[in-house]
């Protein structure tokens, strides 16, 4: 059986979950976002509900229940909060997650007050950003104390940036500054997940266009804590046997990796050991009985929310795959084939009945 992807939904999908805040730490809004999409495919036997932390989890039913599976991504990105207001009346960041300063020196943001839900925006550079007025522009540390938020409002002095409504503790997103491609390539910051959850829909709306059910109960969770290592520690359905995570940095391209743009990208091990063999060497077979275009891989410097849940004690098989992804944790990017090939390979796992 051939699949048919309607690439042009799942586009549109993930471009407005890219443009939906959601720094780890703020996700109501992107759940919202999931939660509406998710609900207007009107799936027959599709519950929905929250975990205590916030994570969305929703349940498919199979054709059996013998041997429920569960499929895991997240909606949580990198970002900030803020740590200070300094005497300059500019912003001194700590991180949410983790990236290098130089991946988003430059970059649009906007600050999210915790208190009333304003909104302000501002610039992320470092203390002296001028090549005019200082040889520390080129040549200075990028690091959490030379960095700061230059603010879009007429402030100096903290008293005036307090004055605004901001205050410690609130959040810092990142503009995404989303494009779209005529050649198909998809660039924008925090493709890591979301290109993930794009994947999950686009799995969905195939199967509902095409009459398909799972062979087994589906548990799908929707993490919002992953960035900072305790997404699905709790959470995912006890009954669940095994577990396939789907996460854009399990196909980081880069030196010394075997992933691309353009296939499904399977993880044989990160920084957490290796995943299960058997779920590896089912997602393969998988891939080799239907033609998808897919590369195995190891990531030294990753973990996935399968490493919380296994560290957390849980019971579970777990296999990691994701799109293959350039520039992870920077400004990031994807393609429709990669894209493609992860929401074919997540139907065929749906599908398949043998263990």
């Amino acid at each position: 059986m051939w699949l048919s992807v309607n690439m042009q939904r799942v586009v549109e999908f993930l471009v407005g979950l890219l443009e939906t805040p959601s720094p780890t730490g703020y996700h109501q809004e992107a759940m919202q976002y999931v939660q509406e999409r998710m609900e207007a495919l009107s799936l027959d036997g599709l519950s929905m509900r929250s975990t205590n932390k916030g994570a969305l989890v929703f349940t498919w039913a199979g054709e059996r229940n013998d041997a429920p599976r569960a499929v895991s991504v997240h909606v949580d990105t990198l970002g900030a909060m803020v740590r200070e207001i300094k005497t300059n009346g500019r912003l001194l960041m700590t991180q949410l997650g983790s990236y290098a300063w130089n991946a988003v020196e430059g970059e649009n943001v906007t600050i999210i007050s915790v208190s009333n839900g304003a909104r302000h925006t501002g610039t992320i550079q470092t203390v002296a950003p001028s090549v005019h007025t200082s040889n520390e522009a080129e040549k200075g540390k990028r690091e959490e104390e030379r960095m700061e938020v230059r603010l879009d409002a007429r402030v100096s002095k903290r008293e005036e940036t307090a004055a605004l409504g901001i205050e410690v503790g609130d959040l810092i997103s990142f503009a995404p500054r989303v494009e779209v491609t005529d050649t198909g390539y998809i660039k924008s910051r925090h493709l890591d997940d979301k290109a993930g959850v794009a994947v999950v829909f686009g799995a969905l709306l195939t199967m509902r266009d095409l009459g398909l059910r799972p062979a087994q109960d589906a548990h799908f969770f929707i993490s919002n804590y992953e960035e900072v290592g305790h997404g699905a520690s709790a959470g995912i359905p006890p009954e669940a046997k095994e577990l396939v995570v789907i996460d854009m940095a399990a196909a980081t391209t880069g030196e010394h990796q075997n992933s691309d743009e353009y296939s499904v990208g399977i993880c044989a091990k990160d920084s957490s050991g290796p995943y299960d063999l058997e779920m590896r060497r089912r997602l393969t077979r998988l891939c080799r009985e239907h033609q998808i275009a897919f590369k195995v891989d190891t990531f030294p410097h990753y973990g996935s929310d399968g490493s919380a849940l296994l560290r957390a004690g849980g019971d579970v098989r777990v296999g990691l795959i994701g799109p293959g992804v350039d520039a992870s944790h920077a400004y990031e990017r994807t393609h429709r084939d990669s894209l493609d090939a992860t929401i074919c390979l997540v139907i065929r796992y749906l599908l398949d009945d043998r263990s």
